[in-house]
C-alpha cells in the first residue's frame, strides 16, 4: 500500500470541508404521514391593545384607548378559545425584561395547558458589515435565550431591508447572518423561520436566502398573506415543504388583481395545500383585519379549527 503523504492528506481534507456546505444545505423538511395542524395565535393580532413600556409597542398609532392587554391576558384568551398554542411575539413584553418574567409567563401557559409556540422578533438582517448589523445579530441571539427560557420552540426572523447596498449584496448578508444564527439557535434546540416580508415578497427570493444556509435548524415562517405575486396560492404551496411554522391571515395581496387592495383569503384552500405538504406543526392565526381583534378572531379560530379536524 502507497502511504498517504501529508500533501494528498491535505488536500483531501481541504476538499471534504469546501464540499461539506453544499451537501447539508437546506432542503424540504421531508415530512412525512399525515398532517397534523395545531390551532396557534399570534400576539401581533392584539398589537394596538398591549399596555405599558414595551420592548417595541403598537408602532405609530400607539395603544388604542383602554389597552391593558400583557402577555398573561393574551395566554387567558387562547386558552379561552381553544388554542394549542399561543405565538408570543417579542414586541409586547416588557422593555424592562427579566428572566423571572418569562419563566412567569411559560409557568402560567402550563398552567392554562397552552403551548408557547414560538416568538417573532423586528430584526434587520440586510446593514452592512459594522455596528448595526452586529447589533442585530447580537438581538438575535438575545432572544434565542429568551426563547429558550420560555420553552419557545421557533422564532420568526426577517432579512429586512436597506438603503445602503443593492438587493444582491444585502442578500450575501442576510445568508451569512441566518447561518451564524442558525447554529447558535441549534445550540438551545430552536428552530429560527425566516418570513416572507419586507424585501422577500415570492417563493423564489426566499428559497435563494435559505438554500446556502449550512443548518438544520433553519426554516420558513410561512405567511400566507406576505406574498406580492400574481397567485399567493402557488407561492405559498412552494414554500410549505420548508416551514417550520405558519402564520395564516384572513387577506392577501396578489399583485395585478383585477380590484386592488387586500383580497379575503381562502382559508380552505391553505389548509388543503399544508395538508399536501404533510405539514405537521404549529398554524397561527395573525390577524391584521381592520376590525376589532376581541370580536373578529374568535369566529375564524373558530373556522380554523373546524377545518383542522376536517
Amino acid at each position: 500500500m502507497n502511504p498517504i503523504t501529508r500533501r494528498h492528506f491535505l488536500q483531501t481534507t481541504a476538499a471534504t470541508l469546501l464540499a461539506a456546505p453544499a451537501a447539508r444545505a437546506i432542503e424540504p423538511l421531508g415530512r412525512t404521514g399525515k398532517a397534523r395542524l395545531q390551532l396557534s395565535l399570534a400576539a401581533y393580532s392584539f398589537r394596538e391593545f398591549f399596555a405599558g413600556e414595551l420592548q417595541r409597542g403598537a408602532g405609530k398609532k400607539g395603544p388604542a384607548p383602554g389597552a391593558s392587554m400583557d402577555m398573561f391576558k393574551f395566554l387567558d384568551f387562547c386558552a379561552e378559545h381553544g388554542c394549542d398554542g399561543a405565538e408570543l411575539t417579542s414586541y409586547f413584553f416588557p422593555k424592562a425584561l427579566s428572566a423571572d418574567y418569562l419563566v412567569q409567563v411559560r409557568r402560567h401557559a402550563f398552567l392554562k395547558g397552552v403551548a408557547v409556540s414560538g416568538t417573532a422578533i423586528g430584526n434587520n438582517f440586510s446593514h452592512p458589515k459594522g455596528e448595526k448589523r452586529d447589533a442585530e445579530i447580537a438581538l438575535t441571539k438575545q432572544w434565542i435565550d429568551r426563547a429558550a427560557v420560555l420553552g419557545a420552540p421557533h422564532i420568526r426572523v426577517f432579512a429586512g431591508q436597506t438603503k445602503e447596498l443593492d438587493r444582491e449584496a444585502a442578500d450575501k448578508l442576510v445568508v451569512a447572518a441566518l447561518e451564524e444564527c442558525s447554529d447558535y439557535a441549534g445550540q438551545k434546540g430552536i428552530f429560527l423561520g425566516i418570513e416572507n416580508h419586507d424585501a422577500i415578497g415570492s417563493a423564489e427570493h426566499l428559497l435563494k436566502l435559505i438554500k446556502p444556509v449550512n443548518s438544520r435548524w433553519l426554516g420558513v415562517n410561512l405567511d400566507s398573506g406576505n406574498f406580492r405575486t400574481a397567485d399567493p396560492y402557488k407561492d405559498f404551496a412552494e414554500i410549505a415543504p420548508y416551514a417550520v411554522n405558519v402564520q395564516l391571515k384572513t387577506e392577501i395581496n396578489p399583485v395585478g388583481a383585477a380590484t386592488k387592495g387586500p383580497q379575503p383569503a381562502d382559508l380552505p384552500r391553505f389548509v388543503k395545500l399544508l395538508r399536501a405538504a404533510h405539514y405537521q406543526g404549529f398554524v397561527a392565526l395573525e390577524f391584521e383585519g381592520k376590525e376589532d381583534p376581541f370580536k373578529a378572531v374568535p369566529p375564524v379560530l373558530k373556522r380554523m379549527k373546524e377545518l383542522f379536524a376536517a
